[in-house]
């Protein structure tokens, strides 16, 4: 039988817990879901199990998760592992297609040198402390996968793109989670992606942006399932930064509001 979309298996799949991913700062609990013979693996963050920040509103970065996988979709980039908004052993929660992931981060993405060059193939982000009063260079690989990955961040203005939350898959994709600090109408931007600031976007950025600007326009399909997620300001805000990378034609700079990387980094 031919297993059913990812999308529907998660949504309309029973949801078995097996146990909690300790290290997360929210509940995040490891699923099966099981649907007309077909099983996956996946995460289930149940709203209950959010902690309050204090610049967003309580119970609602489930909401946030999905919106981000919807953008994700509409690049035509596939960067957000399949993500959906739906009931569970715990109540409403964010349910995630589990990656197996095929190396960490710093398995040539991610790296600190000695000096103060980047090297070529990496792309320079900031110093950091390594001990004993030493510093090091944090780099990036200019990997046009890291590269899209930035574009997203910048739409969705994500507040914590640490290098854990860059997947690498078994099959040469690379994927990113944990997007429940996104989409604020502030510029929240914190990312280790910071090497392409202030360089021209690529033309297939350009391209892609034009066509999310449009389907970001009311009435489009897109559009309307963002507003069930993210309020009208917020939309709003998305639909203004597309436009300012746009007229822009730029990668953003840090703003120098907020600290530009998330703590901790990795």
């Amino acid at each position: 039988m031919t297993p059913p979309p990812v999308e529907e298996l998660l949504t309309r799949g029973e949801l078995t817990v097996h146990g909690r991913i300790a290290e997360a700062s929210n509940a995040v609990l490891r699923c099966t879901v099981t649907h007309e013979g077909h099983t996956a693996e996946c995460v289930y963050k149940p709203v209950k199990g959010e902690r309050p920040l204090w610049d967003f509103p309580d119970g609602n970065l489930a909401r946030r998760e999905r919106a981000a996988y919807l953008v994700s979709e509409a690049t035509g980039w596939g960067l957000v592992p399949t993500t959906v908004l739906r009931d569970g052993p715990y109540g409403e929660g964010m349910v995630q297609h589990w990656i197996d992931a095929g190396g960490s981060p710093e398995d040539g993405l991610l790296a600190l040198v000695e000096g103060e060059e980047a090297g070529e193939g990496w792309k320079p982000v900031a110093f950091a402390e390594v001990g004993e009063g030493r510093t090091a260079l944090l780099v990036h690989a200019d990997d046009p996968r890291l590269r899209r990955m930035a574009v997203l961040d910048a739409v969705i203005n994500n507040g914590d793109r640490k290098g854990g939350h860059l997947l690498p898959g078994p099959d040469g994709r690379l994927y990113g989670i944990d997007h429940g600090v996104t989409f604020h109408t502030e510029d929240k931007l914190r990312t280790l992606l910071w090497g392409w600031a202030g360089e021209p976007l690529t033309d297939e950025a350009r391209a892609v942006l034009v066509s999310l600007e449009a389907r970001l326009a009311e009435p489009e399909p897109l559009a309307t399932r963002l507003a069930e997620l993210i309020t009208p300001v917020e939309l709003a805000a998305v639909r203004a930064r597309v436009a300012q990378l746009l007229r822009e034609g730029t990668h953003p700079k840090p703003s120098g509001q907020w600290p530009a990387i998330p703590w901790p980094p990795v």
